[in-house]
């Protein structure tokens, strides 16, 4: 049986309650009123595996307890397994009594196609029998033989992903890296793809089956305007609201973030009322949460900081605190999602939230002054 309800402002308020006087600063609140932890837990990474599964599901329980209530998957991580993770997890907790499905925020992705548990022997096979062959998709849906955003196509994943999770209601629903299909397509067909998706998301809203919907992306927002995966948030809001009219429900997007890869508050890749402007600029103005993935760029910020960097962060004790810390206090930045497939990871990570974000004038300080390499 599924679990009732989805997150709301009233319960993600309870958690933070229970946490807030020890992490100071730790909770964001969304423009539809939920309070998010600044410290989300990813489940990319790790083998498609029990091994691995139960490490994440001791992972998230230990999350929980620690003050993460955001939980961030995809369909395709893991072979559906990381959803799955989650979902045995939050199980437990909910019927324990321990948690309430009110109090958590959980995200998912769709777009790629997907093996089941486990990779078969020949996976054109497999997905020409599970997809095409049944009807579910089209061949000229696919681009990049690897990715589908078809209405059809997006609403059994969405049922799927509710089986996963073990859930009525996904929270936030992302469209997995759209860019995808630019390799197969013209921008113009791009965007009427976009929209056909969106409007079946909506569809989802309306059903119960979502909450809200946006994009995750990696090189979509950031790469310089004119490059073949170049998109415009001005025109994938612009489409929101074709498919859904001015109260859409596109509320999010997700897009790597971190030292290294600082294009989100620096590069000045969109364009906005006619004017060059950030992904965070647009963000803000538009009252979008904003997740950052490789929050410490798959543990390769975890070691090896500069000093310059490290001097920042006085009160941290590792390289991958100092990273997640400059992430969540980057303004505009309303989670740092860390991959996290074990406890200690959690441990280590959640440490950080102990000291509170730096300010907005002490992260300027900082964001003018850090070596080029450290960005």
């Amino acid at each position: 049986m599924l679990t009732p309800g989805c997150a709301t402002p009233e319960g993600t308020a309870r958690y933070r309650t229970r946490h807030e006087s020890r992490m100071p600063g730790h909770f964001r609140q969304t423009a539809d009123g939920l309070w998010i932890s600044t410290i989300g837990l990813g489940t990319y990474l790790g083998e498609p595996d029990a091994a691995c599964d139960h490490h994440y599901e001791e992972a998230v329980a230990r999350a929980v307890a620690l003050g993460v209530n955001h939980f961030d998957s995809a369909i395709n991580y893991r072979h559906q397994r990381s959803e799955r993770s989650i979902g045995t997890a939050l199980r437990t907790m909910f019927e324990a009594g321990t948690l309430a499905r009110e109090e958590v925020v959980i995200a998912t992705k769709g777009g790629f196609l997907t093996f089941d548990g486990d990779a078969p022997p020949e996976a054109s096979t497999y997905f020409q029998e599970k997809f095409v062959a049944t009807g579910l998709i089209q061949s000229d849906d696919v681009a990049a033989g690897c990715h589908v955003m078809s209405p059809a196509y997006l609403a059994n994943q969405i049922d799927q992903s509710c089986e996963n999770l073990g859930v009525e209601t996904i929270d936030i629903y992302y469209v997995h890296n759209p860019e995808t299909q630019l390799s197969d397509c013209s921008p113009e067909e791009f965007y009427r793809r976009l929209k056909l998706a969106f409007e079946a998301l909506e569809g989802a809203v309306a059903a119960g089956k979502i909450r809200t919907y946006g994009t995750a992306t990696w090189n979509a927002y950031r790469v310089v305007p004119g490059a073949q995966e170049s998109v415009s948030l001005e025109k994938v809001l612009r489409t929101a609201e074709e498919a859904g009219g001015k109260n859409h429900h596109f509320r999010a997007v997700q897009l790597p973030f971190n030292l290294a890869m600082p294009e989100a508050l620096a590069g000045r890749t969109q364009t906005w009322d006619g004017k060059p402007s950030s992904v965070l600029e647009i963000a803000l103005a538009r009252d979008l949460a904003v997740f950052s993935s490789a929050s410490i760029m798959q543990g390769h910020l975890s070691q090896g900081l500069p000093s310059q960097v490290r001097r920042y962060f006085p009160a941290l004790a590792t390289d991958a605190q100092c990273a997640i810390q400059f992430v969540r206090s980057t303004p505009g930045i309303t989670c740092a999602l860390v991959g996290m497939s074990r406890r200690e990871h959690v441990e280590e990570n959640l440490a950080t939230a102990k000291a509170a974000p730096l300010t907005p004038t002490e992260f300027r300080a900082m964001f003018t002054k850090v070596p080029a390499q450290a960005q």
